[in-house]
Formats: structure tokens, sequence, C-alpha cells
């Protein structure tokens, strides 16, 4: 009997079934993720579930809480008894140092009392008996020293009754003669002058006004502590024009009020006369 023969593609899917269910990877795959998982346990070490791995991370924490806590505890007690020792110390320092202060006190006292006595002693003088008290003893009191009476001398020869009116008299005249020589100095000593520099404005009539003849006019005016400046002319308007002069003056001998009625004297150049500026030198 002849093989049957199939055609070929349900050949091929024959072939391929058949490789299929020969191959058992796919049917084995719970067992090679067990195998794959026990790998990488032992390379990497067991893995933890996320809930696990949370708990004991909490876990970690609380006991790493309490340890601080213990060392804080130990810590503050350390100190608390370093600082009670401490204090301890500085308490028994102070004790002894109040008890040398004391002391000190007491005899401070005692020496205060010696002294009133003597002082009490002192004041009374040498008349006053000496008695017996609780105090130092007394320092022994001075003799008052008694002058030797002076010898009079019955001769009357050498007393000048006199003698103070001469002294008086000489004493006034050095004193008269110191006086005119200060008063000489001051005289030869030069005296400060007070001066100041003004700058004057003079203004015309008009226009027509000679100018220069009022110039000539102003600086005519020549008094002891006068000096007269420079000079311009300054228009106003409408072909106008003023003079600014300026001057310097001594100021015990010459004053604004005087100037100003100097120089509108010339009444046929002058109409008026204004103080620009005035400084002191």
């Amino acid at each position: 009997m002849s093989p049957v023969k199939y055609p070929t593609e349900l050949t091929s899917t024959m072939s391929a079934v058949q490789y299929l269910a020969q191959e058992k990877i796919w049917f084995e795959k719970p067992q090679y993720d067990e195998a794959e998982r026990r790998f990488y346990e032992g390379v990497n070490g067991p893995t933890r579930a996320p809930q696990e791995t949370g708990a004991n991370t909490i876990l970690q924490d609380i006991a790493r809480a309490r340890e601080n806590i213990q060392k804080s505890l130990a810590g503050s007690a350390t100190a608390s008894a370093g600082e009670s020792g401490e204090l301890i110390a500085r308490m028994r320092s102070l004790e002894l140092e109040n008890q040398s202060l004391h002391k000190v006190v007491e005899d401070l006292r005692s020496a205060l009392s010696k002294l009133e006595c003597r002082v009490a002693d002192l004041e009374k003088g040498p008349a006053a008996a000496p008695a017996a008290t609780s105090c130092a003893k007394a320092a022994p009191a001075q003799q008052p020293k008694v002058r030797a009476p002076v010898e009079e001398d019955d001769d009357d020869d050498d007393l000048d009754l006199f003698g103070s009116d001469e002294e008086d008299a000489e004493a006034e005249r050095i004193r008269e003669q110191r006086v005119k020589e200060y008063a000489e100095r001051k005289a030869k000593k030069p005296a400060v002058i007070a001066k100041s520099s003004i700058l004057l404005e003079v203004k015309p009539w008009d226009d027509e006004t000679d100018m220069a003849k009022l110039e000539e006019c102003v600086r005519s005016v020549q008094v002891d502590g006068l000096v007269w400046g420079t000079s311009k002319l300054v228009p106003v308007g409408y072909g106008i024009r003023k003079l600014q002069i300026q001057c310097v003056v001594e100021d015990d001998k010459v004053g604004t009020d005087m100037l100003e009625e100097e120089i509108t004297k010339f009444e046929d150049y002058v109409q008026s006369v204004d103080v620009a500026a005035f400084n002191k030198i």
C-alpha cells in the first residue's frame, strides 16, 4: 500500500506542532521563574516586599530615635552633675571669701575704734589726766613750747617811726613807673584799623550826561581814610549807563552816608547814589 501524501503546508504545520509538543519551556515557566529568583537572591540577597521594607525602615527609625533620646538623657544628666559640682565649688569659694571679708571688716573696725580714742585723747589736750581706757595707749601729749621773753631794749635811738611811710612811698613810685611803662608800650603798639570795601552805583539824569565828567566829579571827593579804586560803566536801558566805582574806607573816618552826601552835591551830573556791596576787610 503506497503511503498517503499530504500537502506541503499541512506537513509543515504538523512538524511545528510536533516541535512545540516536544518543547517544555512554556509549560515549565513557573519553575524557570523560581530558579531565576533564587539566582538573583544568591547574588544580591533576598528581595523583600515593599510593605516589609517600609515596616523595617520605620522600626529602624524608631530604634534610632530611642538611641538618640537615651544619649540626650545621659548627656543632660552628666551636664547637670557637672554644673552641680561647679556650683558647689563656687559656693565654697564664696563662703571662704565672705569669711575673709568679715575678718577684714572686724580689723578695720578695731583700728577705727583705736583711732577715735586716740583723737579724743589728743583733743582733750595736755591738761587732761591720763586715764585707763579700753582703747590703745594714747600718744604722750606734747608740751607747749614756751617762747622766751624778748628782752626789751631801752635804747630808743634805733627806733624808726617813719619807716612804713617811706616804704609806702617807694611802692607807690614803683607802681606809677610800671603803669607809665605799660602805657608807653601800648602807645607804641600799632592799632588795628578796621576797613571796608564799598561798591557804589552812581546814576546820571539821562543818556546825554557826560559820564567821564561824572566820574571825575566822584573821584574829586577826597577825605582822610578814603581810597578810590576801579570803575566801569554798566548799561541800564534806553541808552542810559550808570557808574560802578569801588572804594576802600576806614570805618572810623568815612561812612556811607558821608559819601552819598558828598557825591550828590554834583547835582548837574548825579541823580542818585546807591551802595551795591559792602564788605569788611
